[in-house]
Order: structure tokens, then C-alpha cells, then sequence
């Protein structure tokens, strides 16, 4: 069964664990257990067994402590956006390089970041001009080969298992460093431009 996803199914809950996702929420914010007690006049120790899923509150209380740590209240009972990519399955793109196959691995809806797995091939490279993308972080992981990434400033060549970040505004091109083999890289575009 190797390679596969075997999905198991799970017994109902007695009740909706949201406990956990109150909790990120609130954390996310920077807010303690105290700020979002003294916001909602509830008591502290009812928010800590609530973020515990020890309690069940009243609607009222909920759409309070909501209101307070700035998400809607169906939030909480939404299952989790997923989507799965097979190996080779991405959807191909195309930002400008050449002698490059690209495939986008995160779906088109996810606009907190875009991953692309980038296959470069002898002489590939994202171009001689420098440009730049509409995201405040780029990240490049080499799985393959050698990546020379040049940036206005500096030009670092990176192995298989070197990894870089920069903003994604800062001016770069990159090219396959290796005359004989394939270059393979995965990029992470933070938020997807």
C-alpha cells in the first residue's frame, strides 16, 4: 500500500471539539486567556476548560469570545480545507523561464502561499533580466542538481539540500548551475502572488 492515503474513519463526537481552533485562534492574536476573559466578562477559568473542550458554552457566550479574537463562529465548525497532489500531478505553469517545467502544488484558491515544484534543465534559467514577484517571501529548496541564484546584490550557488529565503520583492533571476544534469527545486511564494 505504499504511496497510497488510507482515510479511516472516525466516530462521531458526542459534541463538536472546537476547543483547539478557539485556542489557535486566540494565540494567533496574541491575546491571553485574561484579555479575552476581561473583553467578554466571561471567567477566566470557563475560557481555559472551554479552549479544553471541557465545557459547552451558551451561543451568546460563543459569538462573544468570536467577536473578541476575530473570527466568524462557523469557523469553528467547518471541516479543514484540504487538497492532495499526487506525485507528478500538479497543474503546469509557466512564469516566464526557459527550458523549465513548473507545477503548482497548492491549490488555485490558497492565497496564504503558493508551492511550485520547478524541473530545470541544462542551460534553464528564469532569465537574464532580473525581476521580482508580488510576495513579501520567496523560498527555494534544491532537490536536485545545483540552483545559482543571482540577486541584485550578492549571486549564491545552492546544492541539493541548501535552502534560501529572500523577499519576494527583491529584484533575482536563477539558472541551472549544473552544464550536464537537471535541476529540481521547489519554491514556497509567501503570500501567492
Amino acid at each position: 500500500m505504499a504511496g497510497q492515503v488510507r482515510r479511516v474513519a472516525q466516530p462521531p463526537a458526542a459534541g463538536a471539539a472546537i476547543g483547539g481552533r478557539l485556542r489557535a485562534a486566540r494565540q494567533a492574536r496574541g491575546l491571553t486567556l485574561q484579555q479575552v476573559a476581561d473583553a467578554t466578562s466571561l471567567n477566566k477559568g470557563f475560557i481555559s476548560r472551554l479552549e479544553r473542550d471541557e465545557v459547552s458554552p451558551s451561543v451568546a457566550s460563543l459569538v462573544s469570545i468570536c467577536e473578541v479574537i476575530g473570527i466568524r463562529v462557523g469557523e469553528l465548525f467547518e471541516p479543514p480545507a484540504t487538497s492532495l497532489v499526487r506525485a507528478g500531478e500538479g497543474r503546469p505553469i509557466n512564469f516566464g523561464g526557459s527550458k523549465v517545467g513548473e507545477l503548482l502544488l497548492t491549490p488555485g484558491t490558497q492565497s496564504h502561499l503558493q508551492v511550485i515544484h520547478s524541473t530545470v534543465e541544462p542551460g534553464g534559467s528564469g532569465g537574464e533580466e532580473l525581476y521580482t514577484l508580488d510576495c513579501e517571501v520567496e523560498f527555494v529548496y534544491v532537490i536536485r542538481g545545483r540552483l545559482e541564484l543571482r540577486l541584485a546584490t550578492e549571486t549564491v550557488l545552492l546544492a541539493v539540500g541548501d535552502a534560501f529565503t529572500f523577499p519576494g520583492r527583491e529584484p533575482h533571476t536563477w539558472s541551472n548551475a549544473d552544464e550536464n544534469g537537471t535541476c529540481e527545486v521547489v519554491w514556497v511564494l509567501a503570500p501567492a502572488p
